[in-house]
């Protein structure tokens, strides 16, 4: 199972900042602690270990212990947790939404990027230990962003009447999703295999997050991933002091500002805008901002209103109701897990730019940064149909149009390049300026004129030859539609449309296996993995 790779830059896919990121941009160096290199991974140990509370430890390994009841998990997520008691023990970490059905393929990378990661660590520094952690976004309220995957181009949907924190959901009326998706997928083993992870998933628990959470641990337990919901009373009890500085001070909002000024400045878009207060109030059925207006602390779209000494009381007495949004979430993840290392998208990293200042600015140790494995993944028929075709990797990632245009101009027998005819009439035109410039302005603005008209007209019957060609080889370039079309659904990456289940149909249990094998932790390029 054969791995190829592309830069990013050349997939067209990524942005300018991502991109210049990866080069190790000086210009970005402020916005980031250290290079993720595996040589400044010593630095941050020392780092987050000299920093890290030791009751810290302590009060995670009984939350996650608590979490894990009644879950059939394997030896090894046990032992992870226990290693978290240990001084030596540290995560590498990443967080996803609730997507139904894990959403998009890249799902999968994120977390493959995790455990290979921490096994490399391992090698590297055998004295400690390192934990992959995939952070689970329960308090995220954004329900139409993950209730649907798409299967074989088709969204799979679960409609219904949302409000709060996504993780509490509860999991009623996905059984006619489940009777829906059950339909598309046959009756192979493999159809069988996915229907029960469906099934036992949604309809044996009772909310969202225990769902996902049965998910992930069926498709990772073996590798020691370690699931954490951080919609937890315990663990919000070690972000109190962190909840009462933002709701007394709201430096994040000066901090983050600042910081985003900068990056705007090097002509960097702003991925999150800061607010005065970046927390949200969170009960049932409500996730709502915490507004500060005057002297009095109300919870937007409600009658809900706390005076400073109410709100920090509510504060101590139910650490649990006060939810960070987009902007203080990685402070949370950083502040309760012994974390050296995130692993996002490039718009995830673009908001970790943001923070990097009030992050100082509070004493908390920064991670490092890295962008999560990218990858498309092929049979090895599609392979051979790209080879027969002769497209290379990076004319895959062209946009459709610009592929099928370069691909007539290579295989047609007749040259639809008017390079040599456009060249050929400058020169002829260049006589006609010399004429017209002894004459006068009226006759030089003639010639301007007709020049322009020539060329134009050339340009118009090289796109007409190039029509043409098409249609002469229009079984060719539907060929080459349809393979892109395969490979890039919705004329986009895969990752972010295709629902791993599609490829379980075909490879089964060797799928997770095959990607892990392929994606090295450290690479900085787009893989192409051909299984």
């Amino acid at each position: 199972m054969p791995a190829d790779c592309i830069s990013y830059h050349k997939t067209g896919y990524f942005s300018k900042l991502i991109c210049n990121y990866l080069d190790n941009d000086k210009a970005l160096k402020s916005f980031y602690h250290r290079f993720p290199i595996i040589e400044n991974f010593d630095a941050q140990i020392l780092e987050k270990g000299q920093w890290f509370p030791k009751d810290s430890r302590k009060v995670l390994v009984e939350v996650l212990q608590s979490q894990y009841e009644g879950i059939d998990t394997s030896e090894a997520t046990l032992n992870n947790i226990k290693l978290l008691s240990q001084e030596t023990s540290f995560t590498i970490t990443t967080g996803h939404q609730l997507n139904l059905f894990t959403g998009p393929l890249y799902f999968l990378y994120k977390i493959i990027h995790t455990i290979t990661l921490s096994r490399k660590l391992k090698q590297q520094h055998p004295t400690y230990d390192f934990v992959p952690i995939y952070w689970m976004a329960t308090e995220d309220h954004d329900f139409e962003e993950i209730n649907y995957f798409r299967f074989r181009g088709k969204k799979v949907q679960w409609n219904r009447e949302a409000g709060g924190a996504v993780g509490e959901l509860s999991t009623d009326g996905l059984d006619a999703v489940f009777e829906l998706f059950a339909t598309q997928l046959g009756g192979s083993q493999n159809a069988i295999s996915l229907k029960s992870l469906f099934e036992n998933a949604y309809l044996k628990h009772d909310t969202l997050a225990t769902a996902t959470r049965y998910i992930a641990n069926e498709l990772f337990k073996e590798y020691g991933l370690i699931i954490i919901d951080g919609n937890d009373t315990s663990l919000k009890s070690l972000f109190t002091p962190y909840v009462k500085y933002e709701l007394l001070e709201q430096i994040s909002h000066k901090k983050v500002t600042q910081q985003t000024e900068k990056l705007t400045t090097l002509g960097y878009p702003a991925q999150v805008h800061p607010r005065e207060i970046n927390l949200f109030y969170i009960i049932k059925g409500i996730r709502e901002r915490i507004i500060k207006e005057g002297t009095i602390y109300s919870v937007n779209n409600t009658e809900i209103r706390f005076t400073e000494s109410e709100i920090l009381l509510e504060l101590e007495k139910h650490p649990e109701r006060f939810s960070p949004n987009a902007l203080l979430r990685p402070l949370y993840q950083e502040v309760i897990l012994p974390n050296l290392c995130y692993i996002g998208g490039g718009g995830e990293l673009a908001y970790w730019f943001q923070l990097k200042d009030y992050f100082e600015a509070i004493d908390v140790p920064f991670p490092m940064l890295l962008l999560r494995n990218s990858a498309l993944l092929r049979t090895e028929k599609q392979k051979q149909k790209t080879d027969r075709l002769g497209v290379s990797l990076p004319q895959l990632f062209l946009k459709q149009n610009e592929l099928v245009n370069q691909k007539i101009r290579t295989v047609s027998n007749i040259n639809i390049d008017f390079t040599e005819q456009r060249a050929f009439l400058k020169e002829q035109f260049k006589a006609m300026h010399l004429i017209a410039e002894e004459t006068d302005a009226s006759f030089i603005g003639a010639v301007n004129a007709q020049e322009v008209k020539q060329l134009k007209g050339l340009d118009h019957l090289e796109s007409r030859l190039l029509r043409a060609q098409k249609r002469k080889l229009s079984d060719h370039v539907q060929r080459l539609v349809d393979l892109q079309n395969e490979m890039f659904p919705l004329q986009s990456l895969q990752e972010r449309n295709t629902n791993f289940a599609e490829f379980y149909l075909e490879f089964g249990d060797t799928l997770i296996p095959s990607i892990l094998d392929n994606l090295d932790p450290m690479n900085s390029e787009f893989t192409v993995i051909t299984l």
